[in-house]
């Protein structure tokens, strides 16, 4: 057979190729094979304390005790289905959750959930909450996955906002004895400009030099809360230079909803998270964004669910009442529920709670989304780890990891929040050593040494 092409006359074509696709594989690593918490709660910096963690599950548990006694009631209560055993098993485990770790995720908030206060006051409840952290530190109290959210770097807040920063991290890890919480990170708020971004870069790498810890040891958060986030001033996409801005220091990205729809102009009195405009941010972020290894949050129910009546004093609610606050807060949590489930289906596996009787939802909107797909998830991650083993065998490139990492995927997030059992995941055909390793492509190669 004749050809004309030769190695030489492709070779200049061939070395360019090489390097534009070392370049994409760099930049689009694919999805971090990090563990991702389904929610992060916001709590007011002057609130915080070593057991907040603890004393927000047993608020949550008080919740459900309240207004969803049983199964049945919390099926009522959200729209689960009834069939066979499936409510009770969200239940159940829902009830485990919130006596184990009723909180995967908490920022320290300086920003929102705080407020303007004198700098005096705030430098008090910076050096406060910090000492609190450092006794969940050594408690083993804290949740997790764990954080502080200062006010934003724009000229009026940064100043407040760098020192309220730098008073937190130096009083955690002089009370710590130089210790930070596992996946400790920083968030900023009303992100626009990549020199926000990057000055804040900085001050974690003079800190982290400051106090003699790894580069890389202080992450950061972004929040995507204003139109400009998404568009510099010449129309172009600003997202993946926010993100670059953080010299690999940027592992997620946070939706703020409310401010973002408030730029647009929409009234408040329609303002959700199913609005419209909502959908297209979320979409945009995730477009701009998948195959990075950056993590992304939704927002949150800004619909409270607060009981109308509260007892006065030794005299109990009447029953009139009682049943008021239970279709009150039942009402909240089916609003709650429906945005939840509106997120985990577009690709949204975590979202913001910011009061603890969110909490029975926010699992049970989760565990029900993983149990609903678990039968048909075990059945194609078997069908494939079966194929892939069979193309190995015949000497073939199994090139089709990306599925498969999605499938274990789904398996590894229903099995770190407590949505499945370790025993449903390992129905699959997988094991417990090739479950930790988090990697499809890992679980291939180490098949194949074997064969």
């Amino acid at each position: 057979m004749k050809t004309t092409l030769t190695p030489s006359s492709l070779s200049g074509a061939r070395e360019s190729l090489r390097r534009a696709n070392e370049e994409l594989a760099r930049a689009y690593p694919g999805e971090s094979p990090r563990r991702q918490p389904v929610h992060v709660v916001y709590g007011g910096a002057h609130l915080f304390r070593a057991e907040s963690a603890r004393k927000l599950g047993d608020l949550a548990l008080a919740a459900m005790k309240d207004y969803a006694p049983d199964s049945a009631e919390l099926a009522h209560g959200l729209g689960l289905p009834q069939r066979g055993r499936f409510a009770q098993r969200v239940y159940e485990r829902v009830q485990e959750k919130l006596k184990r770790e009723p909180v995967e995720d908490y920022r320290i908030d300086f920003e929102d959930g705080y407020g303007h206060r004198p700098d005096a006051e705030e430098d008090a409840h910076a050096v406060a909450a910090a000492k609190e952290m450092a006794r969940g530190l050594e408690l083993g109290a804290l949740p997790p996955f764990t954080g502080i959210r200062v006010k934003s770097f724009t000229e009026e807040l940064f100043e407040r906002s760098s020192r309220t920063l730098d008073l937190f991290v130096t009083t955690l890890l002089e009370h710590s004895g130089g210790r930070l919480p596992p996946s400790f990170v920083v968030t900023l708020p009303k992100v626009s400009l990549p020199e926000q971004v990057a000055a804040l870069a900085r001050i974690l790498e003079v800190l982290e030099q400051g106090h003699g810890l790894t580069r890389g040891a202080l992450g950061l958060e972004l929040m995507v809360e204003t139109p400009q986030a998404l568009f510099d001033r010449e129309g172009k996409m600003n997202l993946q230079a926010l993100v670059s801005a953080g010299e690999g220091r940027c592992g997620a990205v946070h939706l703020g909803l409310y401010d973002y729809t408030a730029a647009l102009n929409v009234s408040a009195h329609v303002q959700s998270m199913l609005h419209p405009a909502c959908d297209f941010l979320r979409d945009f972020v995730q477009a701009a964004l998948a195959g990075t290894g950056v993590q992304l949050s939704d927002g949150v129910t800004n619909v409270m669910p607060v009981p109308p009546h509260r007892r006065q004093g030794d005299e109990p609610l009447l029953p009139t009442q009682l049943r008021e606050n239970s279709e009150a807060v039942q009402r909240v949590w089916q609003l709650t529920y429906r945005h939840i489930r509106h997120s985990l289906e577009r690709g949204w596996y975590q979202g913001w709670d910011l009061h603890p009787a969110q909490f029975p939802v926010r699992y049970a909107a989760v565990y029900a989304f993983f149990l609903e797909g678990l039968d048909a998830a075990t059945r194609r991650l078997k069908a494939f780890m079966e194929k892939a083993a069979q193309a190995t065998l015949v000497g073939n490139v199994f090139d089709d990891a990306a599925t498969g990492q999605g499938l274990l995927n789904f398996f590894l997030r229903g099995l770190s929040c407590g949505a499945l059992t370790q025993d449903e995941v390992l129905a699959t055909g997988l094991t417990v050593e090739e479950l930790r390793t988090r990697s499809f492509s890992t679980i291939l190669e180490s098949r194949r040494s074997r064969t």
